[in-house]
């Protein structure tokens, strides 16, 4: 697998190409393609478009034009091979004179997959697997998730002190992280497709679930930017008032008569959601937990203490130690005064072998 430096430098770029769309192209994968004519300079660019619109390739190609021909594809993802909304990005590239394809990522997607064999069936060099451990992590991973195991990919979310609460014995929970954590958490919001809370969410807090502009004023006075992820609320008992925030005009909104998050995340993924946002409670979090619907854990700690009030995860049905989900810890951020970390699941046949 040798690629040159133009081509290096031009997945980097495809990659931060895909991270611009992330959560604007479910139920497709946010991909980023980059062209590169014979010489080996940048000639044409593009992301995927929303569901229905063209993919990256094409509006690479299209940038591109006539300096496409001769010259190399650089792709997160490997090209498709199939009609859907639009047509087949293999055969695009054949039209283009494209000669040679490098991508990251085979498409375990069976209506979709083939597309290096057809190309090389046509005569074009072909590479795989260039940065495929960041295109992996990256943009890519939720919708691949989805793919291999039929419900969408689920990042719990929730801001704690450092003792573990997520609200005061007085059930207070304003402001207990700083500004720059409440401006990531609208910069994660922004990057999935739905936000997920349960009704005691909804009657407590009143959460409009709204992605914001990042500044420090209060989010009452924050603007609504163009892109909102869906708001998803389980009311399996219909206690959400008709009044409550999350039902306005801000941004699309599902409530689902149930508690199940199987049930809850088979109905997302039918409507195209590829990654869900969980900002419920602790006692939807445990849940969600037992379930083994959680996949990836986002975690904002203040600097503070309170001794009492609620904990950010509720029973989980884990009895005894050996139970515990163990996490892998991904990264450790410092936001302000407060740390963020990221960490993920570990399997539960890898956590039977410990």
């Amino acid at each position: 697998m040798t690629v040159s430096d133009a081509e290096a430098a031009a997945m980097h770029r495809a990659l931060a190409l895909a991270e611009v769309v992330r959560g604007r192209t479910s139920p497709n994968p946010a991909v980023g393609a980059v062209i590169l004519d014979t010489a080996g300079t940048l000639v044409g660019e593009g992301s995927t478009a929303p569901a229905g619109g063209p993919h990256a390739e094409i509006r690479a190609l299209a940038a591109a034009g006539a300096a496409a021909r001769g010259g190399t594809a650089v792709v997160t993802l490997e090209p498709c091979n199939h009609s859907g909304r639009t047509g087949p990005c293999t055969e695009a590239l054949l039209a283009a004179g494209v000669e040679r394809v490098v991508y990251a990522v085979d498409d375990p997607n069976p209506l979709a997959a083939g597309g290096a064999d057809r190309l090389r069936e046509a005569g074009v060099d072909v590479v795989s697997g260039v940065e495929r451990h960041a295109a992996a992590s990256g943009a890519l991973r939720p919708w691949l998730f989805a793919v291999r195991h039929g419900r969408p990919f689920v990042t719990w979310k929730f801001a704690a002190t450092l003792d573990g609460r997520v609200a005061a014995a007085d059930l207070t929970s304003r402001w207990i992280t700083s500004a720059a954590s409440r401006a990531d958490v609208h910069a994660l919001r922004r990057s999935v497709d739905a936000v997920l809370v349960g009704s005691g969410t909804v009657l407590v807090d009143d959460p409009h679930l709204t992605v914001r502009t990042a500044h420090d004023a209060a989010p009452e006075e924050h603007l609504p930017l163009d892109h909102q992820p869906l708001r998803v609320v389980l009311d399996r008992r219909h206690r959400v008032p008709p009044d409550a925030r999350v039902l306005d005009d801000a941004a699309p909104t599902v409530v689902l008569d149930t508690a199940a998050p199987r049930f809850a995340l088979k109905a997302l993924h039918d409507r195209g959601v590829r990654h869900v946002l969980l900002e419920g409670g602790p006692t939807l979090a445990g849940a969600f937990i037992e379930a083994q619907c959680v996949d990836e854990v986002v975690a904002y700690y203040a600097p503070a203490l309170l001794g009492a009030g609620p904990a950010a995860l509720g029973d989980a049905g884990i009895g005894t130690l050996a139970d515990a989900v163990t996490l892998d810890i991904e990264s450790v951020t410092r936001l302000g005064g407060d740390v963020k970390i990221v960490a993920r699941p570990r399997p539960i046949e890898q956590r039977e072998k410990e």
